[in-house]
């Protein structure tokens, strides 16, 4: 007599999820139908060219490409910019040499700073051996001339040449290494 409850039960559950399947499925598609019809898409029209209208070249006051005159002013320029840039190096190809101008700055470390002095004083390690640099003093092989001198940190200017073969300056910093 307990089987008849359970049996009841599971015939019950059947014919509820056969009677949801079939309705589910219809009121589904339905659903489907009713959005496709709708939906509407949103096309944006295309704006109307540009009314083009050809200019007439005129060679009126207008240099000829292949002329001397635009050749002498060609090298002018050059030569102006030329002169800019060897005035840029010239003073640093005339003074002596220091020992940490052997050195690239990759091969240097900065370890340390105090005040000597009164004047800010930065310490860098260079193949085992400890250099105190200020301002003013020149490092690496690019003429790096240190301009700041600061706890953490020693700023250069350096004059290096760019992809055109030009001198131009740049900065590059030294920071403390700490270990």
């Amino acid at each position: 007599m307990k089987m008849a409850p359970r049996i009841l039960a599971v015939m019950a559950l059947g014919l509820v999820l056969a009677a949801c399947s079939s309705s589910g499925e219809d009121e589904l598609q339905q659903w489907i139908t009713e959005q496709r019809n709708q939906t509407k898409p949103k096309v944006t029209p295309i704006t109307e060219p540009k009314l083009f209208t050809p200019q007439t070249y005129t060679q009126e006051g207008s240099t000829e490409p292949f002329s001397n005159q635009k050749l002498t002013q060609a090298l002018k320029r050059d030569s102006t910019q030329a002169t800019a840039n060897a005035a840029l190096i010239a003073p640093e190809l005339a003074r002596r040499k220091e020992p940490l101008e052997a050195f690239p700055l990759d091969a240097m470390s900065m370890v340390g700073s105090l005040i000597k002095e009164g004047q800010p004083v930065a310490l860098v390690k260079v193949d085992n051996l400890l250099y105190q640099v200020r301002l003013g003093n020149h490092l690496g092989q690019n003429y790096g001339k240190i301009v700041k001198v600061g706890e953490t940190e020693v700023a250069l200017r350096e004059i290096v040449q760019d992809a055109a073969g030009e001198w131009i300056e740049r900065t590059a910093k030294l920071q403390l290494q700490e270990r």
